[in-house]
């Protein structure tokens, strides 16, 4: 997962959530960055392939410990991202079933520090300002509200502009 979750709940803002809307922020978030960045973020130098059973997949490298994020791909069904549970010599346990498949592609997945640091700014401003969208300026004394544009401009995947500078660096050009 791109940002621990033990990380994620001594942060005092994240106290009242529980641990699956922490993961489920945290995954939705990882994937919109993924898709936005078109960038997978993969190791390659990380990477081998194996058959998979129930949750786990026969084989391992050296290079994987527990807690690590997975991409698995050119399987056909299994495709995505999985957290590793378990290691042993033989396999690895990841945190969803798998299909029985004779060949998963796994490749290890490393965000930089900066993106796991901006995921969690998103996450706060989710948590503390997704409720006041679109609004510019309001006034308590003969109350006034002033909304701003929301458009491509001031947003982008529903967060503002000036929150994902962060990946301007990690951006890939899609063909």
């Amino acid at each position: 997962m791109i940002v621990n979750i033990e990380t994620l709940q001594a942060i005092p803002v994240f106290s009242d959530l529980s641990e699956d809307e922490l993961v489920s922020m945290a995954k939705g978030i990882e994937l919109a960055i993924r898709a936005y960045t078109n960038n997978n973020f993969q190791n390659r130098y990380i990477r081998f392939e194996a058959a998979s059973l129930s949750d786990k997949c026969f084989g391992s490298s050296p290079f994987l410990k527990v807690g690590d994020t997975v991409q698995i791909s050119q399987s056909n069904v299994n495709d995505g991202l999985y957290v590793i549970t378990e290691i042993t010599n033989d396999y690895i346990t990841l945190d969803s079933e798998l299909f029985a498949v004779d060949s998963n592609l796994i490749t290890k997945v490393e965000y930089p520090v900066d993106v796991v640091q901006g995921v969690i700014n998103l996450m706060k401003w989710e948590v503390e300002n997704r409720e006041k969208v679109g609004i510019k300026s309001e006034t308590l004394s003969r109350h006034s509200v002033t909304y701003y544009d929301q458009d491509a401009n001031n947003t982008a995947m529903g967060y503002p502009v000036a929150l994902l500078g962060f990946l301007k660096p990690y951006m890939k050009v899609r063909f």
